[in-house]
């Protein structure tokens, strides 16, 4: 799982002494997205979301949406409090807002960014070809991103499938193991596997990464 901490310091307008109201430049979300923006990595996402100051959790976010001096677009929230945002360069020249509804306090949420699979890929039985399409799209991005920041960037060595009930214990048709909501494939299973059924559709898939 990959977070980026990013300093939040623009627009903060508090609604209560609990929940907050923040304004972030659409440009800092578009400098992610459009690294996505190619067909080697079509299959994959960033989401955004709020880590509580050290806690490790997320944040809450009421509402989610994207304000320009023309029109509001509201995003779509998970029960995380995850959100995605449209790669739309008009939207970058046009100088628009993200605008956040917290649950809490703004100076103790910092923004993470997570890089995962697009929901359409998330579902209970996968081919052979299907988890090597997934897994390389992820190795296609890392090894972009490796071109320039090769000291910073990790490889990947396999996939990570998460699943919404922490406490799932389940061993697949093909021999793997679910361990507390977590199931991880190594490069050389994918590759060597003739599919893969599981219990029920992920809630993402994320790479498992080694420096």
């Amino acid at each position: 799982m990959i977070r980026v901490a990013l300093v939040l310091l623009l627009g903060l307008m508090t609604v209560d002494s609990t929940a907050e109201t923040i304004d972030v430049e659409y440009s800092r979300f578009y400098s992610h997205v459009k690294k996505l923006d190619n067909e080697d990595t079509q299959a994959l996402q960033f989401a955004f979301g709020f880590l509580r100051v050290g806690e490790g959790r997320l944040c809450g976010v009421s509402s989610a949406e994207i304000v320009t001096d023309k029109k509001t677009m509201s995003l779509d929230v998970s029960d995380e409090g995850r959100f995605t945002v449209p790669t739309e360069r008009a939207l970058k020249l046009a100088d628009a807002l993200v605008r956040i509804s917290l649950d809490e306090a703004a100076n103790v949420c910092d923004m993470s960014v997570q890089l995962e699979t697009k929901p359409e890929y998330l579902k209970t039985r996968y081919t052979q070809e299907e988890l090597e399409f997934i897994y390389s799209q992820y190795e296609a991005f890392f090894n972009e991103m490796g071109s320039f920041l090769s000291f910073m960037m990790p490889t990947v060595k396999g996939l990570m499938i998460q699943f919404r009930d922490e406490n799932l214990d389940h061993t697949t048709p093909q021999g793997v193991t679910i361990n507390n909501g977590v199931l991880h494939l190594e490069q050389e299973w994918i590759s060597e596997a003739r599919g893969l059924s599981l219990p029920q559709a992920p809630l993402r898939i994320t790479a498992m990464a080694s420096s």
